[in-house]
């Protein structure tokens, strides 16, 4: 068994390398263009790849933040990725089974991150301080943004633009910050975890109003990507 983990454990080590390396080549190429979407859909998919064996290494410990984790963390690439086939809910692109069901899973799941997170049930837990807490509250605000926009979907036409742009950047934070824990080991426990998330949501959120302002200027401007496979 010590074998199967280990080469989960390299499997997951290189997909994680993989999406840290391709996520820039995306966000630099032509928004829509083939080569975006070829870098896009390498780096779901590795991303898939990272949260899957982070899921089957975490219970096997068993370590149920990092588990816990992996789900939120990937929750964000997926809804990103899905948000491509859910550009037009009044023509029938709406939200399927699949979106629900992560969604509200991906609350559940955050919930329970943020409760262990303030009960602190073991010395790990402790380690983390609030950790656990951060990363719940956000994938419960992530997730319920979700369910909230699937129940009444926004009149506003590049509304899955913005879905995507915040869904594939949040993983991609949630990446570099794996990359933190690490690596730079000479950093608080709790530094290291959340640097990222500091840094990075701001600038998410000054990237999104850039497009927000940019479309108001030009009503006829918007992003064509192909639905995602």
């Amino acid at each position: 068994m010590e074998t199967l983990v280990t080469t989960l454990r390299w499997i997951h080590i290189s997909a994680g390398t993989l999406a840290l390396g391709l996520a820039p080549l995306a966000m630099l190429t032509v928004k829509g263009g083939r080569a975006h979407r070829l870098w896009g859909q390498i780096y779901f998919w590795s991303m898939a790849v990272v949260a899957a064996t982070a899921v089957v290494m975490a219970l096997w410990r068993p370590q149920i933040f990092l588990a816990l984790l992996a789900v939120f963390s990937f929750y964000q690439a997926f809804t990103g990725y899905r948000s491509l086939s859910r550009k037009r809910p009044a023509q029938g692109q709406g939200p399927i089974a699949l979106d629900w069901t992560a969604a509200l899973v991906t609350f559940a799941v955050s919930a329970a991150l943020a409760v262990l997170g303030l009960i602190r049930p073991g010395a790990s837990w402790q380690r983390l301080g609030i950790v656990p807490v951060v990363f719940g509250v956000l994938g419960m605000i992530l997730a319920g943004l979700d369910i909230r926009k699937f129940a009444r979907p926004p009149a506003d036409r590049n509304a899955w633009w913005f879905a995507h742009m915040a869904g594939m950047l949040g993983s991609y934070v949630a990446t570099v910050s794996a990359f933190s824990v690490v690596n730079f080991t000479f950093l608080p426990i709790a530094v290291r975890w959340l640097w990222p998330t500091v840094i990075g949501t701001p600038l998410i959120v000054v990237w999104i109003t850039y497009y927000k302002i940019r479309f108001r200027r030009a009503p006829s401007a918007r992003i064509e990507a192909a639905p995602a496979n």
